[in-house]
């Protein structure tokens, strides 16, 4: 999960900040269970717990902030998307519900700022570690691009009376709104990652906006990253992906900005990030190939990711200095990257991913043959 940053948000005290006593007594009333483990898990503006109760299983409850939780719809579609992708077989955690056979709660407490009000959402744990923890071998990547293709198709099949609501013309972390940034580049004066931030931007409408027309549409996920996204050990001495984490970020987009993202964040991991995008590249169009105008904003739609998760962190420290260290997992290594990105260039950028993507599928195709 990440800090919204919508228009109108900018609330110091929007995040919840639940005590493990309050948590307790949350799981017996809503839920009749008695928790033996309460374990605060990291977020940048909900709060999410481990809970472990005598009554058997493992739980995650999800605490959204003060502002997400006036949008019910919103996290009731959310909610929706996981039980279909499931439904379809990706591994998305299953909402359990109240007592009263609610799938969230509605619960007004005083986190010390007066009553406000959260949603609360109870989930069931699913297995595995981050991505993040384990090696990024081509063949996990490869299988990372295509669950995140296959998540797209399942979830443009997904009907739902309020879908319209996932249009979310103002919200700052959807890939489609790269120009509402330029409200936040105060945050770097004097710093030189401004100039390069800015010329991206600069691509971003001359390159990219033209040739939107041609993108394909889907709801994207939004936000497949290497702390949502789990693994487990597979029968060859590798890891296989176990659990999909966190819709909060889902918006009606293009499929190619879910590969941008993607792409982006399992760069931040790997020792060598410009090698990433060829397998992960080829596992997505082992789905869904790209068109000719996809594959050409590739490139600075990956660059504009990163100038969004850099710009955004920056600005969530200015308002939660708190938590800087969640909050600044992602640019510590991601200025780095940008700089190198932004310094080799297009052309040769494309022409490393093109031909490791194009090198792969052949090996892939050769083993299944």
């Amino acid at each position: 999960m990440r800090f919204y940053l919508t228009k109108e948000m900018s609330v110091k005290h929007a995040k919840p900040d639940f005590s493990p006593s309050q948590v307790s007594e949350i799981i017996k009333r809503l839920y009749n269970l008695t928790a033996t483990e309460i374990r605060p898990l990291p977020s940048y503006d909900d709060q999410n717990f481990y809970v472990a109760p005598t009554e058997g299983g493992e739980f995650i409850l999800k605490i959204m902030n003060t502002e997400d939780s006036k949008n019910a719809t919103i996290i009731e579609l959310q909610t929706h998307a996981m039980s279909f992708l499931n439904q379809n077989g990706l591994p998305t955690q299953a909402v359990v519900p109240t007592t009263t056979g609610q799938l969230m709660s509605l619960e007004e407490v005083d986190c010390g700022y007066g009553c406000q009000k959260y949603l609360v959402r109870l989930f069931t744990h699913l297995p595995g570690v981050t991505i993040s923890k384990v090696p990024l071998t081509p063949k996990l990547l490869y299988e990372t691009g295509r669950t995140a293709a296959r998540m797209d198709e399942v979830l443009q099949k997904m009907e739902h009376p309020d879908l319209s609501f996932l249009q979310r013309e103002n919200f700052i972390w959807s890939l489609s709104n790269i120009l509402l940034l330029e409200g936040y580049m105060g945050v770097l004066d004097g710093d030189p990652l401004q100039e390069v931030v800015k010329s991206v931007i600069h691509q971003y409408k001359n390159s990219v906006i033209p040739k939107r027309s041609n993108f394909r549409k889907c709801i994207n996920h939004g936000d497949f990253n290497d702390l949502n996204v789990l693994v487990q050990p597979d029968d060859s001495h590798g890891y296989k992906i176990s659990g999909i984490l966190d819709f909060g970020d889902m918006n009606s987009g293009y499929y190619v900005n879910e590969l941008a993202i993607t792409i982006m964040y399992m760069m931040i991991e790997h020792p060598d990030p410009i090698e990433v995008a060829g397998p992960v590249l080829a596992g997505w169009e082992s789905v869904f190939p790209l068109n000719e105008d996809e594959k050409d904003c590739l490139y600075v739609l990956v660059l504009s990711r990163f100038c969004q998760s850099l710009v955004l962190a920056r600005y969530s420290v200015t308002l939660h200095p708190e938590n800087e260290e969640y909050l600044m997992i992602t640019s510590r290594k991601g200025v780095k990257i940008l700089h190198q990105l932004w310094q080799l260039g297009k052309e040769h950028v494309e022409k490393v991913w093109f031909q490791r993507s194009a090198q792969f599928s052949e090996r892939i195709n050769g083993d299944i043959n």
